[in-house]
């Protein structure tokens, strides 16, 4: 049987890929594996979709008593744009690097529902080989055709036959199937390509399809019939799907095509059912993936993909939380706020965030904590990802946890409603709405509305959108309703602190007309005002402003001099002296300048006897340098 060690020998024979394939269709299938660090394991919902599944009822519900929703699945399609009317781009298909097959000229063989029993199993075998021929969609896609829908038949026959058929998978299928596997989708993916040259866009850019995807589609669907199938031994399987396989099955995550993503999605999650020894690794290696693309390439194509994932396995862990998944949260998740690009994958990161809330309360401190760290300063449409983000978390939160983040939590929360951004604004008072996030508003009033009160009062009248008025109101309504002595307590603060800016402020006012009156007192005044040589004016022929600054700052000026006078007199007389005598030496110079021409100075040379030796020993290749006539001409 062939090792796995030939298997990725082989996998760099690559596959490629044309036109797009429609999508597949199939029923949905669950599987559960237990034992490891996880319980109730929650497989992937769809075979073909790629979507994965929802979560067992009971495993988690939020306080208004909803059961959690699924992992929001990665949409394939691009959201349509609302913006102005822009140029669409034709669709762009590509290839992988791979090794065409030299002997591309297939045989067709007899379909294996009209073989004899003892014959499938070799059969079999042989078509598999068979689907081991690569082809190439991208130079000629018009060229071997026929081997090409021979190779297709093959494949959508034996998908056929490992979904109907049942004791079809023997030991000898194993190594066969891994290595047809292998050697078609262990490539090395074609490079990022943007016509204009700058970086993948996810929502601006189309994506560049695999030209080969109507045989990889099959391949992938194959593979996933073959893990789901009934006799699937893991136990066999294992000496060929291993860590080296995992790796480079991760890989392929950075693939631009979706729908390529989109079965490797469903294929990982699979091996990560049936696979137990591996479930670490796996964890492990999507940490490594996350980490470059925080810290180093800010680019990857499949974090969506893998934080769904991480939404199901998130899901199925055991309790108490070992202490490697909290650093995974803590160390991994929350940074992955900090990407510019997190609108690509912010609903999966979410709700992995709320599932490990939803399994350890106690981390909601230090969640809530990091989210205000890497609160954005400007950029709104991020803002309002972390207050849809937040709310979710609030959905989920223990009173106790609640009471240790309130006060930095609506502090914050006063500065978006004061945003200029009405988004952001209308966001943020959208959690008057909220009955959970109400009754813990109303259990906690007496800190929250003092912090909440002064930004809402002001915005009431300052803000220029008209909803925001009517949202802050109805807050502002509720909050009376709530507690209308200490509404009207913090109504009363709210008016002596505007008193006392008031006064501060006429108090500098103050401060600057007296100022200015002992300017008018100083014996110079008369003598600055008459002085017409500078004057000021602004654009409607009024001075007196102007004229007033001016004299202020030439009377603290005169005030100052006038003081250093005494003390600095004899400084003065010398500093005059020697003045005198360096001017003279400058006018010398510059007689001596004019006569004499200026010349660069060199730079010296080193003195280093072993730097000096190697100079000399030098010699230039100008001279064994033969120039071309052309290039001279």
């Amino acid at each position: 049987m062939l090792s796995l060690s030939k298997v990725s020998q082989k996998a760099t024979s690559d596959s490629t890929t044309t036109t797009l394939g429609k999508s597949r269709n199939g029923k949905e299938a669950s599987e559960s594996g237990g034992g490891g660090d996880e319980v109730n394991y929650v497989g992937v919902g769809v075979v073909s979709g790629g979507n994965v599944g929802p979560p067992q009822p009971g495993t988690g519900a939020n306080k208004s008593g909803t059961v959690a929703a699924p992992p929001p699945p990665t949409l394939l399609t691009k959201v349509k744009y609302t913006g102005p009317p822009h140029i669409k781009r034709d669709k762009r298909q590509n290839s992988s690097r791979f090794n065409v097959s030299r002997n591309r000229e297939l045989q067709k063989l007899p379909p294996l529902k009209d073989a004899a029993p003892a014959e499938k199993e070799e059969l079999f075998v042989q078509k598999i080989r068979q689907c081991c021929v690569l082809f190439d969609f991208v130079t000629d896609p018009l060229d071997d055709l026929k081997w090409k829908e021979v190779k297709r038949n093959a494949l959508h026959e034996m998908v056929e036959y490992v979904t109907t058929q049942r004791g079809v998978i023997t030991e000898a299928i194993y190594p066969e199937a891994i290595h047809m596997f292998a050697s078609n989708l262990f490539r090395t993916l074609p490079p990022s390509s943007n016509p204009n040259g700058a970086e993948f866009d996810p929502e601006e850019d189309e994506p560049t399809l695999e030209a080969a995807w109507p045989h990889l589609q099959l391949v992938y669907e194959f593979f996933l019939r073959f893990l789901e199938s009934p006799d699937f031994q893991p136990n066999v399987a294992k000496r060929f799907i291993d860590q080296t396989f995992v790796l480079q099955l991760l890989e392929l995550f950075d693939s631009e095509d979706p729908r390529e993503r989109d079965f490797l999605k469903t294929t990982l999650h699979r091996i990560y059912g049936r696979f137990l020894g591996l479930r670490a690794y796996i964890r492990k290696q999507i940490n490594n993936i996350f980490y470059r693309f925080i810290y180093e390439t800010e680019h990857h194509n499949g974090v969506a993909e893998l934080l769904e994932i991480l939404g199901s396995i998130i899901n199925g862990f055991a309790l108490p939380l070992k202490e490697e998944h909290k650093v995974f949260l803590l160390k991994v998740l929350l940074p992955l706020h900090k990407v510019k690009s997190l609108s690509v994958y912010h609903p999966q990161l979410a709700y992995c965030v709320v599932q490990f809330l939803e399994k350890d309360p106690s981390l909601t401190e230090p969640v809530i904590v990091s989210l205000l760290k890497f609160w954005p300063k400007v950029h709104s449409p991020k803002e309002v990802m972390f207050l849809n983000e937040l709310e979710e978390i609030l959905d989920v939160i223990e009173p106790a946890e609640f009471n240790k983040v309130m006060v930095s939590l609506f502090r914050q929360l006063s500065k978006c409603v004061s945003s200029p951004h009405f988004q952001v604004a209308e966001r943020a008072l959208y959690y008057w709405n909220n009955e959970y996030i109400m009754s813990l508003i109303s259990d906690n009033a007496n800190v929250i509305l003092p912090i909440m009160f002064p930004s809402l009062y002001k915005n009431s009248k300052s803000h220029w959108n008209k909803t925001i008025h009517g949202l802050i109101y109805n807050a502002l309504k509720l909050f009376m309703e709530m507690n209308q002595k200490l509404f009207d307590e913090c109504s009363q603060q709210y008016k002596q602190e505007r008193q006392s800016e008031k006064l501060k402020q006429k108090e500098r006012e103050d401060a600057w007309q007296k100022i200015q009156d002992l300017a008018h007192q100083n014996p110079q005044h008369a003598w600055i005002m008459s002085d017409n040589s500078i004057k000021y004016v602004d654009a409607d022929g009024t001075d007196d402003e102007y004229r007033d600054l001016t004299m202020m700052v030439n009377n603290v000026n005169n005030v100052l001099s006038s003081n250093r006078t005494l003390i600095l007199n004899s400084a003065y007389d010398s500093e005059r002296d020697g003045a005198a005598i360096d001017g003279d030496d400058r006018e010398v110079k510059k007689s001596v300048g004019k006569e004499k021409p200026l010349l660069r100075r060199k730079s010296g040379l080193p003195h280093d006897s072993l730097t000096l030796k190697a100079l000399s020993d030098h010699k230039r290749a100008d001279e064994y340098l033969a120039t071309s006539q052309e290039t001279t001409s």
